[in-house]
């Protein structure tokens, strides 16, 4: 039902984007280029084959924002459900048998998750949208209208994660200024940790003062995915500022204020939000390669972000160091993981990479752009990132439709793939003789 859903809004936007009235030129818009551009904003990623301040009219662009909204609303508030599904059904085992009526979601719980995704998006997109209109009137000395248009869609753009932008360059031309920036990059960070992470924490600070909680009473889940979040936002900022801090192509034109800023939008960006304020072209080889980590790996789970998720990542983490340790069952943070869990971030990470390498191939055998280019464009593709080497509107059209099958699998493989394992979990009635086969 996920992906018959996604696959509709897809063929709805495909079918509008297509109409004359779409395009700035009046004329109806071929199908390869109409699908490129739903498909990316409906699973809100931000690759683009035109460029979308030029070639989309005022219709197009609203398309494209519509799509948009309902992607990440659809993507934040399924995973959502879909996760308490799965937790409720796997805490049976820890119910009595009289409590087993529960396993089902409740009317109730359903509409408290998805009023709560619907009212933590409007409440964002509309502080980040009066900031950003705000500075584009005050600051760029655009007319109101076109301030709060530009302000609103970049706002929406943002906290879903999109990627799409009004300007050819991204937010390049907005690089030092940390009005437009800053605003930007607390959007999708917000949109990228997932509605459970930002649910819990807030209620949490509102319970603190009147029954003295901490952040100790929060779920594994919940701790899991703002460490392993933040060290790699740290790594990442530290790892590109310093590697680019002398390249003439970003970073290094710029002063120390504008390095540090620009470098800690690239640092965050790549976890699928898309927007760059410097030249991705123009990045050093190794910078590219670890941005496609960053992108593969992507933000939380139940939220805008793309990849295999932070806690997935986490995870193996754990996995790698219980086994180096020689432990017999992995422990993280006061609880034991399950076997159950392990196998499926294995399976999620393992089917990702086989889906980038093959994408990666393809691609190489399709056009003669080089295996840096390319591998960063499957990975961002399968990220829902949307950050681009330049190389996307000059693919054929198979090499573009193969974009788009990455870009729908990578965003809805992880979340139906990890629900689908964690509900159809079944019972062995009994074990086969133990062998054990040399690894290594």
């Amino acid at each position: 039902m996920v992906v018959m859903g996604f696959g509709a809004a897809t063929v709805l936007g495909t079918v509008l984007l297509m109409l004359p009235f779409s395009s700035e030129a009046g004329e109806a818009t071929d199908p390869v280029t109409a699908l490129f551009t739903a498909t990316s904003a409906v699973c809100v990623t931000g690759l683009v084959v035109v460029d979308t301040s030029t070639y989309w009219s005022l219709f197009g662009e609203l398309v494209i924002l519509g799509l948009i909204q309902i992607g990440g609303l659809g993507i934040m508030t399924l995973a959502s459900l879909l996760g308490l599904l799965v937790a409720r059904r796997m805490g049976l085992r820890m119910q009595l048998v009289a409590q087993t009526e529960t396993k089902s979601l409740r009317l109730g719980e359903s509409k408290r998750v998805v009023l709560g995704v619907l009212k933590m998006s409007v409440a964002v997109e509309v502080v980040v949208a009066i900031i950003l209109t705000a500075r584009f009137a005050a600051g760029y000395h655009q007319p109101l209208g076109q301030a709060m248009y530009s302000g609103i869609f970049h706002a929406i753009s943002a906290y879903n994660n999109a990627g799409f932008a009004l300007y050819a360059d991204s937010l390049t031309r907005f690089q030092t200024d940390a009005w437009i920036i800053v605003p930007v990059m607390a959007a999708l960070v917000i949109g990228g940790l997932g509605f459970p992470v930002i649910f819990e924490v807030t209620r949490s600070m509102r319970r603190t003062a009147t029954r003295n909680r901490t952040a100790s009473h929060w779920s594994l889940h919940t701790k899991i995915t703002l460490l392993t979040y933040g060290v790699l936002a740290v790594v990442a900022v530290l790892s590109i500022t310093a590697i680019e801090w002398a390249n003439p192509h970003t970073l290094g034109p710029l002063g120390v204020p504008g390095k540090l800023l620009a470098g800690t939008f690239a640092g965050i960006s790549p976890r699928t939000a898309g927007f760059n304020s410097v030249d991705i072209a123009g990045m050093h080889p190794s910078t590219l390669l670890l941005t496609d980590v960053l992108m593969f790996i992507g933000g939380g789970s139940a939220g805008t972000a793309g990849g295999i998720k932070v806690t997935t990542f986490a995870l193996l983490a754990f996995v790698i160091v219980t086994e180096i340790r020689g432990e017999p069952t992995v422990h993280v943070m006061g609880r034991r993981l399950s076997a159950m869990v392990q196998r499926q971030a294995i399976t999620v990470a393992l089917l990702g990479v086989g889906a980038v390498m093959a994408g990666t191939l393809t691609l190489l055998l399709l056009t003669d752009f080089d295996l840096d280019a390319v591998l960063f464009e499957v990975v961002s593709a399968f990220g829902t990132v949307g950050l681009s080497a330049g190389i996307t509107a000059d693919l054929p059209a198979a090499g573009q439709i193969l974009l788009v099958a990455l870009m729908f699998v990578g965003r809805l493989g992880p979340i139906t793939l990890a629900s689908a394992l964690a509900l159809r979990e079944r019972g062995r009635r009994y074990e086969l003789p133990e062998e054990r086969p040399i690894v290594g």
